[in-house]
C-alpha cells in the first residue's frame, strides 16, 4: 500500500500529464507556431510552468522551438495521428452511434456522404418496425432532396436561404421530399481540421414520423454527430467557422 507521500507525488504526475496534453491541444488546425504567451494564455498557466513543459516536449519530439522562440508541433505528434490511423476502424466508430439512434427511435438510421454531385449510403442500421423504406449501403440518392443532403450542402457552405437556416439550427427535417411517403431527420459529421465528412439520419415512414416526433429526436442527434465527429477525429464545441467541402476517404 502506498503512502501519503507516494500517493501525493503520483497525483503530481498525473497533474503533469494533463497540461502536457493541454498545451499539445492548444494548437488548432490553423496554427503554424505559437508564441509563449500564446500557449501560456490558452493553457491558463504560468509563462515558466508552459516553458518547462514545452522543453520537455520537446526532447522527445513532440514540440519544435523555433528560434524567435515560437513553438510548433513536432514530428512525434504526427507519428501518433499516423499510427492512429492506420489502426482506426471507421466501422467501429460509425456503426454503434447508428445502433443507438435505431434504438431510441425505433426506426432506420444511416450514415451518407457525398459523392459527387450525390449522396450515398455508407452505413445503414435497420429499424425494428415490420414498414420501413428500404435503402442498401452504397445505394447513391439526389443531393438536393431529403434531409441527409440537404445537411451536406448547407454545411459544406451552400448559399440560400434555406441553407442559412440548416446551418443556424444545426439539423434539418424533411417529409416528402426525396420521396412523398418518407420523413427524416438529419445532422452533420466532421472530421479532421472541421472538414465535413458526412450527415447521420433518422428515417422512417411520413405517416409515422411527423415533424414533431422528428424534432423531438434533434438534441439526441446533434449530441450523437458530435460524438461521432469527435470519434473520426473533429472536434465538437460549436460550429467550424468557414464550412469546408470534403470528400469521403475511408
Amino acid at each position: 500500500m502506498k503512502n501519503k507521500k507516494d500517493q501525493e507525488k503520483d497525483g503530481e504526475n498525473v497533474i503533469a500529464v494533463s497540461r502536457a496534453i493541454g498545451l499539445l491541444e492548444s494548437f488548432l488546425p490553423d496554427d503554424e507556431y505559437l508564441s509563449l504567451l500564446q500557449l501560456s494564455t490558452r493553457t491558463q498557466l504560468h509563462k515558466s510552468t508552459v516553458l518547462r513543459i514545452a522543453r520537455t516536449l520537446a526532447h522527445h519530439r513532440y514540440l519544435v522551438q523555433r528560434e524567435d522562440g515560437a513553438w510548433r508541433l513536432g514530428p512525434a505528434a504526427g507519428w501518433l495521428g499516423a499510427r492512429y490511423r492506420s489502426s482506426f476502424d471507421v466501422s467501429a466508430a460509425v456503426e454503434p452511434v447508428l445502433q443507438e439512434l435505431s434504438a431510441l427511435s425505433s426506426e432506420s438510421s444511416t450514415f451518407f456522404v457525398q459523392e459527387g454531385e450525390a449522396r450515398i449510403c455508407l452505413y445503414r442500421i435497420e429499424g425494428p418496425q415490420a414498414i420501413r423504406f428500404h435503402i442498401s449501403v452504397g445505394q447513391v440518392l439526389p443531393l438536393d432532396k431529403g434531409s441527409p443532403g440537404k445537411v451536406i450542402l448547407a454545411f459544406s457552405g451552400k448559399p440560400g436561404r434555406q441553407y442559412d437556416a440548416i446551418r443556424r439550427q444545426g439539423y434539418y427535417i424533411s417529409i416528402g421530399e426525396r420521396d412523398q411517403d418518407v420523413a427524416s431527420i438529419s445532422a452533420p459529421v466532421y472530421g479532421v481540421n472541421w472538414k465535413l465528412l458526412g450527415a447521420i439520419s433518422i428515417s422512417g415512414p411520413s405517416s409515422r414520423l411527423s415533424r414533431v416526433i422528428l424534432k423531438g429526436y434533434a438534441e439526441t442527434l446533434i449530441t450523437k454527430a458530435n460524438r461521432l465527429s469527435l470519434a473520426l477525429g473533429g472536434k465538437h464545441k460549436g460550429l467550424p467557422p468557414n464550412p469546408q467541402r470534403t470528400t469521403w476517404h475511408p
